[in-house]
């Protein structure tokens, strides 16, 4: 596959690009990852583009409104 917009692939792809991103979501501590999931649901409906999708989240994170809420997962750096 060349390209992951949208306008170049099924909705079975963009399933599996997804799936393949994250990785194995029942493998999270704390349930985040099946979070990811739902993140990306537009990308998989064909409604947003990935790089859409990072930006409004790196947007809202960087500015803290309506961002997300960091979970711990117990991770000690």
């Amino acid at each position: 596959m060349d390209s992951i917009l949208i306008k170049d692939t099924t909705r079975e792809q963009r399933e599996q690009i997804v799936a393949e991103s994250i990785g194995n979501i029942n493998g999270s501590c704390d349930g985040c990852m099946s979070g990811l999931v739902d993140m990306y649901q537009d990308y998989i409906d064909g409604k947003k583009e990935i790089r859409d999708i990072n930006m409004e989240f790196r947007a809202h994170y960087e500015s803290g409104v309506e961002g997300p809420e960091k979970a711990d997962c117990g991770y000690k750096y």
